[in-house]
Formats: C-alpha cells, structure tokens, sequence
C-alpha cells in the first residue's frame, strides 16, 4: 500500500528555494524511496536516526538531505537541506529521545 507523502510549509519552501535540477531530483527520490518503503533503511539512502524522536529518519539525496516523520500511512517530510546545513537543521529541529543512550547520527 502506497503511503502519502505530504511536505510541510519548511519543506516546501526548501524545495522551491533549489535549483531546477536539485529539485527535480528531490522530487523524484522522494517519490521513488518514500511513497512505498520510507522505512527500508539502506547503507546509502535511508538511515532511521538514532537518539532522536523527531525526525525520525533521512534520506540522502547526492549533497541534500531529506528528513522526515511517518505517522501511519503518512511520510511527512520535514525539511530538504543541503548537506552542509543537515547538522544545524538537526540541532535546531531535532527532538531528542531523552531515553536513549545513544549518540544522535545524521550521516
């Protein structure tokens, strides 16, 4: 069953914000690894991140980053930065697990 993908104001804003190409391939990875596996953690697409409760997971999409919740059958993508920026977007947005141990990772 296909999830739906719904993009807050943040993310929709970071996407318009990109260059055609960037954000034609934003468009396309979202489309292609979110709508039916967004959980499927893979080595170099998707990473669920440890230590955090939201976001929950990113997908790495050449030099962006995609991070983004699922709530059901809902991926809400929460914001597409550029790599540099992923560990200050992290720190800003993130919400700690303060339950766990350990370290948070964002690559």
């Amino acid at each position: 069953m296909p999830y739906e993908i719904v993009l807050t104001v943040e993310a929709i804003g970071d996407l318009r914000n990109l260059r055609a190409d960037l954000r034609s391939k934003a468009r396309s990875a979202i489309e292609t690894y979110l709508r039916y596996e967004p959980m499927k953690v893979s080595k170099s697409r998707i990473k669920r991140l440890r230590g955090l409760l939201h976001p929950e997971y990113r997908l790495r999409v050449d030099e962006l980053r995609v991070f983004y919740d699922i709530r059901e059958n809902t991926v809400e993508v929460l914001a597409i930065v550029p790599k540099s920026e992923a560990e200050d977007w992290l720190e800003q947005n993130g919400e700690a697990d303060e339950g766990s141990n350990s370290e948070r990772s964002s690559e």
